[in-house]
């Protein structure tokens, strides 16, 4: 591979079938690939056609064949049960063989589906691997959703059998699942032949007869299953992100250039070596979770962490640093809100003093825009770099990433840094034309997308080509609107629905949160665009005040209208915005700016199945009321 980041980039737009074979020979293949990279189904891609391997054994049974048997794989910690165990390559492994059996015996074999409705638990981990062993297709859907969510996931998944728990745990709180798992095989019309259900000590679930096995019965007579081989091509999972019609859409991942893209990930974006312990603070719901809790470090050989809990009260703001120095963590993956939230309660970074930091070197971000007081704040407190990132639930793995094990790039404030070797990026305005250096308009990324990205949605071919190849010829349209300066740095400044055109003029609402950012009392914002009689649309700022701020709220806003008005300019036309709590959030971290819109405008809006507390809305509803939104 190449030693620096521009001779990557340049080789792997050139010559892209000899970037990625080289990428490809680090892997395990029960069969070589007839074609690196298929083009017979364009606009429809595929990679390493013809190949065949199995995944799991590229994430565990490979490491104890080359030596890594004892060394620890996973590393499970819960601060909400106040509970941690470790498993080591061969531990997980035996395990994963097992379940893989228990699921064979009842007739899950490859292409099957599988759902797996869990929390943070080891056996989710375990769940996932089993079902890679076989060829099953797993499809992970976030413990807790509502039946109503489930229900859709199982009759477009079709799944034969489904992995739950009896509870999921949250800071104060148990959340059941298997009554809301009940629900919803009640309401789907196709019902699973089997499901197995885990009992947690904080909730006993009642189980069906015939249908319902217990997971510590069926381990105990499992007997252990091999790696089933399957094509490069077969998929590997279905993981859902919300749709613009309701209907979610099924993202897709194959096998091939899954392990392919995510092993080489690890040494050339995250410069992580194999034998280091590797933390992506996330939930295994997420595309997060995916690939950087469970794939991507075991299949380069590192130790994973999965957290059971939060990064502010379970105890107290210093839960990352703990785990971080009880586990010798060398790198850290996680959202920019979480770092708020830290940096909410803790500003002065007392907690990072108490414990032992002297492992960790580098922390990654990504999921919404680092703003600069974040970025400022974890570089100062932490003394690492912090390197923020850009990647998409379809995508897989980053389009947009200071890559450390190549190079470390200068970092530049409020971006991502540049497109990752493989990604043929750009930026595409009004007219369908590339734009010119730092002018605003559509990140799109031109086609074919490397490996390890979503060769297409499940049973939705269509509806893949209609919502991400249709707008844009011969490119993946990223649905994010952003600018690429003429070093060649990225900047994603918010989702195209984000950028709000106010009296003619297209404005990031981005850009805004970025200036809000940085006022000192303000610990997290937002900005969305609102109905404006005169102008068509106008911002709308929501603000959290750090932890011990006691000014008047009025004083904070009328300064941050001013710092908009002077770093902007008067046509942002930014004149309002309310104190609030908290941030109506997903449970993954993303601020639900279009739904805090429809509230403001009088529109008619349902409740989001990912958002992370539902009370919050009628506190954000209460917010706007105060400062007469909706407009009578």
């Amino acid at each position: 591979m190449a030693d620096t980041y521009q001779s990557a980039y340049d080789l792997a737009l050139a010559d892209p079938e000899g970037f990625w074979s080289a990428a490809a020979e680090q892997v395990h293949w029960t069969r070589k690939w007839d074609r690196v990279f298929d083009d017979s189904d364009a606009p429809f891609y595929r990679w390493f056609s013809g190949g065949e391997l199995n995944t799991c054994y590229n994430a565990l049974d490979l490491h104890i064949d080359q030596g890594r048997a004892e060394q620890a794989a996973l590393i499970y910690d819960s601060p909400v049960t106040d509970s941690r165990r470790s498993y080591t390559f061969l531990q997980l492994r035996d395990e994963v063989a097992r379940f893989a059996g228990a699921l064979a015996v009842r007739g899950v074999s490859r292409g099957d589906r599988v759902i797996i409705y869990m929390p943070m638990v080891p056996e989710t981990v375990i769940a996932m691997l089993a079902c890679a062993r076989l060829g099953a297709v797993h499809s992970v859907v976030f413990g807790g959703f509502a039946a109503s969510e489930l229900a859709v996931r199982i009759d477009d998944a079709t799944p034969y059998a489904i992995v739950s728990a009896s509870c999921g745990i949250e800071p104060g709180r148990v959340v059941e699942y298997k009554p809301l798992l009940d629900q919803a095989i009640g309401m789907a019309a196709h019902k699973p032949e089997v499901c197995i259900v885990l009992q947690r000590p904080q909730a006993r679930a009642a189980m069906v007869p015939g249908r319902d096995l217990d997971w510590q019965e069926v381990m105990a007579a499992a007997e252990p299953h091999g790696c089933v081989a399957v094509a490069a091509t077969d998929p590997l999972y279905i993981l859902y992100t919300s749709g613009t019609t309701g209907q979610p859409k099924g993202v897709v991942r194959d096998n091939g250039g899954h392990v392919v893209a995510l092993k080489w990930s690890m040494e050339n974006i995250y410069g992580v070596d194999p034998g280091e312990t590797f933390w992506a603070a996330s939930d295994v719901g997420w595309v997060v979770g995916h690939s950087y809790i469970v794939y991507a470090p075991l299949f380069a050989g590192n130790t994973t962490v999965l957290y059971e809990g939060k990064p502010v009260g379970t105890p107290d703001p210093g839960a990352f640093w703990r785990v971080i120095a009880e586990n010798n963590v060398s790198a850290l993956f996680t959202a920019p809100t979480a770092f708020r939230a830290i940096k909410k309660e803790d500003p002065g970074g007392e907690h990072i003093k108490r414990y032992d930091m002297s492992g960790f070197k580098r922390l990654f971000l990504a999921g919404e825009r680092t703003d600069s007081d974040t970025l400022h704040w974890a570089e100062q407190k932490l003394g690492v770099p912090v390197i923020d990132h850009w990647w998409q639930t379809e995508t897989g793995w980053a389009i947009a990433a200071n890559c450390v094990g190549i190079e470390q790039l200068p970092v530049k404030e409020g971006s991502p840094s540049k497109p990752v070797p493989g990604w043929d990026l750009k930026v595409i305005d009004e007219t369908g034309n590339e734009a010119a250096p730092g002018n605003i308009g559509t990140l799109a990324v031109k086609l074919p997308l490397p490996p390890g990205t979503f060769p297409t949605l499940w049973n939705a071919r269509q509806r893949h080509f209609d919502s991400y190849l249709a707008e844009f010829a011969g490119y993946y349209n990223t649905a994010d609107a952003g600018v690429i300066d003429e070093d060649g740095y990225v900047f994603v400044m918010s989702r195209t629905d984000d950028i709000i055109n106010v009296a003619g003029h297209r404005l990031s609402t981005g850009a805004m949160e970025e200036v809000l950012a940085d006022h000192a009392d303000v610990a997290e914002c937002a900005v969305t665009g609102v109905a404006d009689e005169l102008k068509g649309q106008a911002p709308l700022g929501l603000l959290v005040l750090s932890a011990g701020c006691e000014r008047d709220e009025a004083e904070v806003v009328a300064e941050v209208v001013q710092m908009v008005r002077e770093r902007i300019g008067p046509v942002a036309a930014f004149k309002q915005a309310v104190v609030v709590g908290r941030l109506p959030k997903t449970r993954s971290g993303k601020i639900l700016r279009g739904t805090v819109r429809k509230i403001a405008d009088g529109e008619d809006w349902q409740m989001p199945a990912t958002i992370d507390d539902p009370a919050i809305l009628d506190e954000i509803a209460e917010a706007l009321a105060r400062i007469g939104y909706p407009r009578a």
